[in-house]
């Protein structure tokens, strides 16, 4: 990329903004070595990288990179077998501990989230853990070799202490002797050239005998190590010597072992710096409020609500713009200082920010292009600030960029022809854009020149755009507007100052026809704009209003719906329990029922079946419906004749009629049970059949007292009189039109159950069998269905 064009979009202070964001110095050198990138798959990989590392400390917070040091010029000079320093190898294992924790760190995020691209730098850090604890073990946190560090060093520092010890002691006896201590000038221990020593007075010099080490300034103290201890003196002095000859072992044994592993640690540094510029650019994604662009290399742009990243955020006025699509150049006009400049910028810094793998500030789904040149014309002293610029400057710099573009460039230029006579200006303007036009460029221009509006409306790849301006403040607003040509308001802006109108309406009248219509078409659409976009804000207005209403009825259907099943769930449990108890007490009906049965066989008198149904009846759960426990009203009576089989609505059971009892009720048989219900709380399931097996009964008939039994009681009877009972039984109750019956021959040994089974499977009249179940008499009874 043209450094020049760089310098110009002011991209090194986004540099100086990510390198703030940068947690170690190796982030930050990275930072500073950042360009843009012309391939657009590698623009790609940048972007998923700051995506990724954006998404980890959304969730999870900043990595840790404590610890972590450059320590690439320690790893060289212990490859030519220089010896490193304490704090040096300090660093090393700092170093190996920060960035197996970052490893450690971004390989759990990566169990949870899709961060392919850090975990896979992260896996490039080896483990070298083992050096880190030997270094470690040599050298304490203040970067000291620690006595621990080899045996010899222990034994000689352990002397050393030993001889410091006599020597402070024979010290202190000069100091405690009350004969000596009137010549010293203070009572204290001090060094001198590493060397113990006391403050003697001048005059006292020759008492002590010894060396002078020092002298004070005023030459009253001389600092004088007695004769008595030179020779202890001497001793430390050997004991220094050999503790620091026994550091420099351990030193260098320590180097050679980063030295032989200084390839992993030049590759753990590598990863570190990586993952710490990764995570800088997402620090200043964050910062800028930016979002990820998505990108292309066909040369199309399209900005929402795009900022500048250099100005602050309360006072940047988001611009939309679209190019490359519909249109490939932009001509921009409108009053000075109303932001053209800032427009131009924006384009072109957001578009080298997102080349370089950097989020942009503007809203979600904004597209930006990877072009293989980015450049600008915006005066040499222009900037953001200020306006300045020459018509020389402007056309040198404009003739380098002619030189180089291509097809997939993008060029900025700003007042393009400003500077010289302005008819030599527009007609040089216009030739210039019309070559790089014809190149194919994507271009950006911005211009006073009323020319050039008509040259960009004249060509269909070229579109107008203007910076609003309010004539009532005679203040810019620095929206871009695309599609309007702008207006210099010169003559609006003279009015409202006071100039005299005599003057205002002279100056209108040297301006052409065709310029004035012009003007007037301009004023025409922006008050047309206007007006569409107060238009369109209303609408919005409606939209969100509508949306709030939405939301809220949303919200009370939900809670609706919650005090709904709540209020279902409690009438469920409450059925549930009178069901509950519904149950229990018809069980103890049919326990009775079954007691009676058995007590007075088939003789159970009507009126205690009747009771019995009452209790039944009385028993039902008396729930929130209590229509479905009674005949449904208006119900028409049901046609009904003996032997159909009928649901018994208030019993909700199935029933086989007996007979017609007047006009208005029926006896029909519920299991063991006659009883006599209204013909309304009856439904017809099914008329009975036809009577085909009657014509072999033909002349019989029955009378409507006789009374035929419903079961057969067989205990203690052999199983040929059994057989003889049954046969007899099954033939009355098939003329009777009886569907079931029941056939009582208790469990004893099972021969006559079994004995009866076999025969009913062989009789005509038998339909199907089966035993009693629970509250039948189980199986001690089989019940048969008739034809």
């Amino acid at each position: 990329m043209n450094p020049k064009t760089l310098q110009t979009l002011e991209f090194h202070k986004i540099i100086y903004k990510l390198e703030r964001h940068a947690a170690t110095s190796l982030g930050k050198a990275a930072a500073q070595e950042l360009e843009p990138s012309t391939d657009l798959e590698e623009v790609k990989l940048r972007l998923q990288a700051t995506d990724q590392a954006a998404l980890v400390e959304r969730l999870k917070g900043p990595p840790p990179f404590g610890g972590i040091k450059d320590i690439r010029e320690a790893l060289s000079r212990a490859r030519i077998g220089a010896m490193l320093h304490p704090q040096e190898l300090l660093d090393t294992a700092n170093t190996i501990y920060g960035s197996l924790r970052l490893k450690k760190f971004l390989l759990a995020v990566g169990e949870e989230q899709s961060i392919g691209l850090l975990t896979d730098i992260a896996k490039r850090i080896p483990d070298l853990q083992s050096l880190e604890k030997r270094i470690k073990s040599c050298i304490d946190d203040a970067g000291d070799v620690m006595d621990s560090a080899s045996p010899d060093l222990a034994r000689i520092r352990q002397e050393m202490r030993a001889g410091e010890g006599r020597v402070r002691e024979r010290l202190e006896q000069y100091i405690r002797n009350s004969s000596t201590q009137k010549m010293l000038q203070e009572s204290i221990i001090t060094l001198r050239n590493n060397r113990y020593v006391i403050p003697v007075k001048q005059e006292y010099r020759s008492h002590f005998g010894g060396m002078i080490h020092d002298q004070s300034a005023s030459g009253a103290t001389l600092f004088i190590e007695p004769e008595a201890i030179v020779q202890l003196n001497n001793r430390l002095r050997e004991l220094r010597l050999k503790e620091e000859k026994e550091i420099e072992k351990i030193l260098r044994m320590l180097t050679s072992e980063v030295a032989e592993q200084a390839d992993e640690l030049a590759d753990t540094v590598d990863a570190c710096g990586v993952l710490d510029f990764i995570f800088a650019k997402a620090g200043l994604a964050h910062e800028m409020k930016a979002s990820l662009p998505i990108m292309n290399d066909r040369g199309f742009l399209k900005l929402k609500r795009s900022r500048h990243p250099l100005i602050p955020a309360d006072e940047v006025v988001p611009i939309d713009v679209e190019l490359g699509n519909t249109f490939k150049t932009i001509i921009v006009t409108g009053p000075n200082t109303g932001g053209k400049t800032v427009s131009l910028k924006t384009i072109g810094l957001l578009s080298l920010m997102s080349m370089s793998g950097l989020f942009i500030p503007a809203e979600d789904g904004s597209q930006m292009c990877v072009f293989d040149g980015i450049y600008a014309d915006i005066g040499d002293e222009q900037s953001i600030e200020q306006s300045l610029s020459t018509f020389s400057s402007h056309l040198t710099n404009i003739i380098r960029i002619l030189k180089e573009i291509t097809p997939k460039s993008l060029v900025l230029l700003d007042e393009l022809g400003a500077g010289t006579d302005p008819a030599e200006g527009s007609a040089l303007a216009i030739a210039m854009l019309e070559y790089i036009r014809r190149i194919g460029c994507r271009m950006v221009a911005t211009t006073h020149y009323s020319e050039l509006k008509a040259y960009a409306y004249e060509r269909k790849d070229i579109i107008n755009a203007s910076m609003e301006f309010n004539v009532q403040t005679l203040s810019p607003t620095y929206r871009l507007m695309i599609g309007v040509p702008g207006r210099s308001n010169a003559f609006a802006i003279a009015e409202r100052l006071g100039l005299p109108k005599p003057i205002i309406d002279q100056a209108r009248g040297q301006i052409k026809e065709e310029d004035q219509q012009v003007e007037h078409m301009i004023a025409s659409l922006e008050a047309n704009r206007i007006s569409a976009e107060e238009e369109r804000d209303k609408a919005e207005q409606l939209r969100r209003e509508v949306e709030q209403l939405r939301k809220r009825l949303s919200e009370e259907k939900a809670k609706f719906e919650q005090q709904k099943d709540k209020l279902l769930q409690k009438a469920e449990q409450e059925a549930q329990q009178a069901v509950e108890q519904a149950r229990k007490e018809a069980d103890q009906i049919i326990s009775e029922l079954r007691r009676l049965a058995m007590e007075e066989r088939s003789s159970i008198k009507e009126h205690k079946l009747i009771e019995a149904k009452r209790a039944l009846e009385e028993a039902r759960p008396k729930l929130r419906d209590q229509a479905t426990a009674k005949p449904r009203a208006g119900a028409k009576q049901a046609k009904v004749e003996p032997g159909d089989e009928v649901q018994v609505i208030s019993l909700g059971q199935k029933a086989h009629v007996v007979e017609l009892v007047g006009h208005a009720e029926a006896m029909v048989q519920v299991g063991i049970m006659k009883i006599k219900v209204a013909l309304s709380d009856l439904e017809l399931i099914q008329q009975k059949p036809e009577p085909v097996k009657q014509k072999a009964a033909a002349g019989l008939k029955r009378t409507k007292g006789d009374q035929v039994r419903t079961e057969l009681d067989l205990r203690g009877s052999s199983l040929e009189e059994a057989l003889v009972e049954v046969d007899r039984f099954l033939d009355e109750a098939f003329l009777a039109n009886l569907g079931q019956v029941y056939i009582i021959h208790g469990k004893g040994t099972g021969v006559l159950r079994n004995g009866i089974t076999d025969f009913l499977r062989k009789h005509k009249h038998v339909k199907s069998y089966r035993l009693g179940q629970f509250g039948e008499g189980g199986s001690g009874v089989t019940v048969a269905e008739l034809n």
